[in-house]
């Protein structure tokens, strides 16, 4: 008889500490996308949602014995939540785990507030600091900005610098970046890289069918995504040593060698991530809420339900996963073990659900084509050494 597969678990828990931004990018996939509950929670997680939070974490691993745990403080903006709010958050997650299980914490910032008090704090508590920035203050500044028009790319460049210093760096997990066709992609590129970032992380701008992202023309054959990123990829992968990871590389390296993703963007593995909103809703990765409203409700919250339960949504481990996920396009692609479908938020059109190829999937198709054949050439190129060196 086959091996009875897994019970789903959440691995990664993304925790809405506060829900609102003190930036108004005009790309964000929380304000500016279909799903607007935002609007009628809470500002900030309150300590009796946070123990909730704790309790049902706590429930979670202990029932599936899970060794390792991540959880990310996010938002909106987390900092606006505060040193002493934050500090709280922190100590209760942790007082609750059990025995065997190592919390992992983390914080995706804009970087706006990043200081010295909060870096204490991150510190003491080993959390680690994620950043955003879309590259040198013109293609930042072209989106992230305050709501009176300002540009946010200088007090950023100052939070990294300090994030960057030998005392601070040990907390510096890296940066994110939005792709954007109409920044040059080596100028970004480099641009990131004068942070000593490391790791990076190049996203694709959240869109689907009905919405799609700019420049992507939905059913076209163009690949302007593609070629940004191969750009990208021939500069880093050419560089020796190199001098930072690419998350989305890495993984799409990782895939064509017959390994495994790092990301939710590639690979169409389980889901494994779930988020619970400022007022204890429970709810599914969180770039659903660029589709539909009922896309991404659950009818979940920490006060009534287990994470168990929780995962049973169809938003989160209920949907299909592998090749019951994919269009039947998709199953028939050359390219699947390493691409799966993309980001399954890409794949949405409004009515029909998510049984479609990504709306990135001519770009998807030209990077993961690209990668193979580079890595193929120096997989050869290895194999002609190793025979070489035998012969003599």
């Amino acid at each position: 008889m086959p091996a009875e597969a897994p019970a789903p678990r959440v691995r990664q828990l993304v925790l809405k500490v506060h829900g609102r931004c003190n930036l108004a990018c005009d790309h964000c996939y929380i304000y500016r996308h279909a799903d607007q509950g935002w609007r009628q929670r809470p500002r900030v997680m309150g300590p009796a949602t946070v123990a909730k939070v704790a309790d049902r974490l706590a429930e979670h691993a202990a029932r599936h014995r899970t060794e390792r745990i991540r959880v990310v403080l996010h938002g909106g903006e987390p900092l606006l939540a505060g040193v002493a709010a934050i500090d709280r958050t922190v100590r209760t997650l942790r007082a609750a785990m059990p025995a065997g299980t190592t919390l992992d914490l983390a914080v995706q910032t804009n970087g706006v507030l990043l200081d010295e008090r909060f870096l204490a704090l991150f510190h003491e508590q080993r959390v680690d600091v994620g950043v955003s920035l879309d590259g040198d203050r013109d293609a930042n500044d072209r989106h992230r900005r305050h709501p009176d028009g300002r540009g946010s790319h200088d007090e950023v460049a100052r939070a990294l610098r300090l994030l960057g210093r030998p005392e601070h760096r040990a907390r510096y997990a890296g940066l994110l970046c939005t792709v954007d066709l109409a920044n040059d992609p080596v100028r970004v590129y480099d641009s990131l890289l004068e942070f000593a970032p490391p790791r990076l992380d190049l996203l694709l701008p959240h869109g689907n069918w009905s919405h799609p992202p700019p420049g992507r023309r939905p059913g076209g054959t163009d690949t302007p995504y593609g070629d940004w990123l191969v750009t990208v990829f021939d500069r880093w992968y050419g560089q020796t040593p190199r001098r930072t990871g690419i998350r989305l590389f890495e993984s799409l390296i990782a895939l064509v060698l017959g390994g495994r993703s790092g990301t939710q963007a590639l690979g169409g593995g389980a889901t494994d991530v779930m988020t619970v909103e400022t007022d204890g809703t429970i709810e599914g990765t969180d770039t659903l809420k660029t589709t539909g409203e009922e896309s991404m409700r659950t009818g979940y919250d920490v006060f009534r339900h287990s994470l168990d339960e929780a995962l049973r949504h169809p938003s989160l481990a209920g949907r299909p996963t592998g090749p019951a996920a994919l269009a039947p396009a998709c199953r028939a692609c050359p390219v699947v073990s390493a691409c799966g479908g993309g980001l399954y938020a890409h794949r949405w059109r409004a009515g029909h659900g998510f049984t479609h190829p990504s709306v990135y999937c001519p770009d998807l198709f030209r990077l993961v084509r690209h990668v193979q054949s580079v890595v193929a050439a120096d997989v050869d190129a290895l194999r002609r050494r190793a025979a070489g060196s035998g012969a003599r």
